[in-house]
């Protein structure tokens, strides 16, 4: 069955994307959401549900058996996880020769919302939401490997959800068995081919930097970075120590997982809230 799906998939080209209206299986293509050198991403309408639904499609060009093999057993692993911060895997299956993973459609993702900027209560509510997720996938000995803003989605309702599990590792395995990643969020051993629980806490740390400050730290990641002045004058201190070791350049002095990161913020989070509410009033 495997080679059999490979060969449908080879007949297919990256170059040729679904257009609007085209029927896959019980789905309907609307438009494409991003496009990106492993994956596509669509827009579809689930025609037996009635509703929406984003499609995440690897290209047709570097499909291999081995790594469709891979995607299935990725799929069975995503489709276990379970916790409010994570984005449910709604169906992984082949249609008409392509291998595609159907998930809930967010309003937008956390890049989106980056292009404005988040007020402090907001930016630490998120902050504490997105460790929680990867926190969770730690517990389940699961490292995400492409931690960043695209990967979170942002429901109406507030909450936000990573998603792109399964497929990360797959590509993260298969594609560039060293640096597999996005790179302006990506540890510096994991450029080397060394990813681990702490290079998804070190991601973690420099979105939410970008976060509270409007500025993403670069290499060679010599603290104070830009835009650190402006997080002291509204961070506690002790804030500000959580990020400085999620975000240190050596592994071994950071959090040892997103766990042990989620418990140090969660600590701090009130004394974070009062510091900053007295700084506001204060300058009011």
């Amino acid at each position: 069955m495997i080679a059999q799906n490979w060969e449908m998939a080879k007949r297919r080209s990256e170059s040729d994307p679904l257009r609007a209206r085209t029927r896959l299986g019980k789905y309907r293509i609307e438009r494409r959401l991003a496009q990106g050198g492993f994956a596509d991403v669509y827009q579809a309408m689930d025609t037996i549900e009635g509703v929406r639904v984003a499609l995440k499609m690897p290209h047709q060009n570097v499909v291999t058996p081995s790594m469709l093999d891979m995607f299935q057993r990725e799929a069975r692993m995503v489709a276990k996880l379970d916790h409010p911060n994570i984005l449910p895997l709604k169906d992984a299956s082949f249609i008409e020769g392509r291998f595609v993973i159907a998930s809930k459609l967010g309003e937008k993702t956390l890049s989106d919302r980056l292009r404005k900027r988040i007020a402090f209560e907001s930016a630490l509510e998120l902050a504490i939401q997105m460790v929680s997720a990867v926190a969770y996938a730690h517990r389940m000995n699961i490292i995400h490997c492409d931690i960043k803003p695209e990967n979170f989605i942002l429901l109406p309702d507030g909450r936000l959800q990573l998603a792109d599990f399964g497929i990360a590792r797959v590509a993260q395995k298969t594609i560039d068995g060293s640096g597999s990643g996005t790179v302006g969020y990506m540890a510096p051993e994991q450029a080397m081919g060394r990813p681990s629980m702490k290079s998804d806490v070190f991601s973690l740390g420099l979105i939410i930097f970008r976060m509270f400050t409007g500025h993403l730290p670069e290499w060679p990641f010599d603290w104070p970075f830009k835009g650190s002045s402006n997080l002291r004058r509204k961070a506690h201190p002790e804030l500000i120590a959580v990020l400085r070791r999620a975000l240190e350049l050596r592994p071994t002095r950071r959090y040892k997982d997103a766990d042990e990161m989620l418990s140090a913020l969660t600590k701090v989070r009130r004394r974070t809230l009062l510091f900053y509410n007295r700084k506001r009033a204060t300058y009011a």
